[in-house]
């Protein structure tokens, strides 16, 4: 078998076996693709049918969610955890509390962590999890019952030194305290076995920042490629949670003017610059939709539809909203509006042809899996903290923070320049991503 039909020999067996899962399948896809240099260098790989058990996952777990709404009925979630891959360490990866959860969301993201905490340089594996509830509209003990069912299940497949789930979409603090004290209570064992925890009992300093700190730290790196800076740029941010807020806010402290956000509704563009207080206070304090912007910020426009915002001249462009909400005419609106670098903050928020026209017109782009790395490693700082039984101060961590995603960015650029492809930060991530696992997996032989 040649070594470019090896992979496409892969390709075959994935399409077969995950076909009804297509984010899961675009994502084996570009990551393979990239690979093809890298199999004809190394012929080993093929030898030791190592692509095969790398789109594998070790262990998926799929389990019933019993719980009782306040009016006393009795409720049924689908819960679901993918352990893909433990060369590095533990599994990590966050869980996602949303009603389009099913096991191709899972596994597309699961599989996405994997190279994803590679490229952070710290030991953790890569798993995903979640469930089909939706938390919005619940109240705090309904959440509080659902999260004890789920962990009930949950707890005895996870720990500290085995798999060590984060929040994600639907998961934030009040969900990782609720799920902790379950599994304390179930297992009797205080660990680090959960990140994103509040700070009064083992939670990491710039974890709620990470993700939206290191996008804008990864994107400076590339921008210093260029001989340019986010000083005097104009950005636009996608969505306005966690990570679009703090990606605004670092961009803003880098000199930059963030003029346009957006929610699943529409976008506010404001060309005095999107005030970041009263995103802050719609969102997080008030939960309100992003359009409620105007009525304190009347010189503001409001647009219906989010892709939308892609529209809006711009310099550097910052997706932290969700999965393939910028698609190929976005891109190209983006690219005649002059924009110089992409970077993703959220988990694939550009299609592929929108990352082809990317790379084809000379934007600098930074794929999700090292652009959005931050929050994941700020996780494993957490995870280190509680190895000691220690806290690190915020400037402490952030400075921790900020060197891997320099790190991250140079290993990617060195492995794009390295396998003919300079520039190509999606190649470059992808490769040295994958080779460090794939070194790793060689070692333990036959796992």
């Amino acid at each position: 078998m040649s070594k470019t039909n090896y992979v496409d020999t892969v390709l075959e067996i994935v399409k077969k076996r995950n076909g009804n899962e297509p984010e899961f399948l675009q994502a084996v896809q570009e990551v393979l693709g990239s690979l093809r240099p890298v199999i004809a260098d190394h012929p080993e790989f093929e030898e030791t049918n190592l692509l095969e058990r790398l789109v594998e996952p070790e262990r998926q777990i799929i389990f019933r969610v019993p719980w009782q709404d306040d009016h006393g009925k009795m409720r049924v979630n689908r819960g679901m955890r993918i352990e893909f891959n433990s060369a590095l360490g533990p599994y990590k990866g966050g869980l996602r509390f949303h009603p389009s959860v099913y096991i191709g969301i899972i596994k597309f993201l699961g599989f996405e962590q994997i190279f994803k905490n590679s490229l952070t340089g710290l030991m953790m594996g890569g798993g995903k999890g979640g469930s089909d509830f939706n938390p919005k509209g619940k109240s705090d003990s309904e959440v509080m019952r659902f999260c004890q069912s789920f962990m009930t299940e949950l707890a005895r497949h996870i720990g500290a030194d085995t798999d060590v789930p984060a929040g994600d979409i639907g998961v934030g603090g009040r969900e990782i305290g609720f799920m902790f004290g379950q599994y304390k209570r179930l297992t009797r064992k205080f660990e680090g076995v959960l990140t994103g925890k509040g700070l009064s009992y083992g939670g990491s300093l710039v974890r709620t920042e990470a993700t939206g700190y290191g996008t804008v730290y990864f994107c400076n790196e590339m921008l210093k490629e260029q001989g340019q800076s986010f000083d005097g740029k104009t950005v636009l941010v996608s969505g306005s949670g966690n990570v679009a807020i703090y990606a605004h806010q670092k961009a803003t402290e880098l000199g930059a003017k963030v003029v346009a956000m957006s929610d699943s509704g529409g976008f506010v563009y404001d060309a005095n610059g999107i005030n970041l207080d009263t995103i802050q206070q719609l969102k997080e304090v008030q939960r309100l939709r992003i359009h409620e912007y105007t009525k304190q910020h009347p010189s503001a426009k409001y647009t219906e539809g989010f892709t939308g915002i892609w529209s809006i001249p711009c310099d550097i462009a910052l997706p932290c909203a969700t999965e393939n909400e910028l698609d190929g005419e976005a891109a190209a609106a983006l690219i005649k509006n002059k924009c110089i670098a992409v970077a993703e903050g959220a988990n694939m928020p550009c299609t592929p042809d929108a990352v082809h026209n990317f790379i084809a017109a000379g934007v600098s782009f930074g794929p999700g899996k090292a652009a959005n790395a931050g929050g994941v490693a700020t996780s494993g700082l957490e995870m280190a903290q509680n190895s000691q039984r220690m806290s690190w101060t915020f400037e402490e961590t952030d400075q921790k923070l900020h060197q891997i995603m320099v790190n991250a960015y140079n290993v990617s650029k060195q492995a794009a320049d390295q396998y003919g492809t300079p520039g190509n930060l999606v190649n470059g991530a992808n490769i040295a991503g994958f080779m460090k696992v794939a070194n790793a997996m060689l070692a333990h032989g036959l796992v």
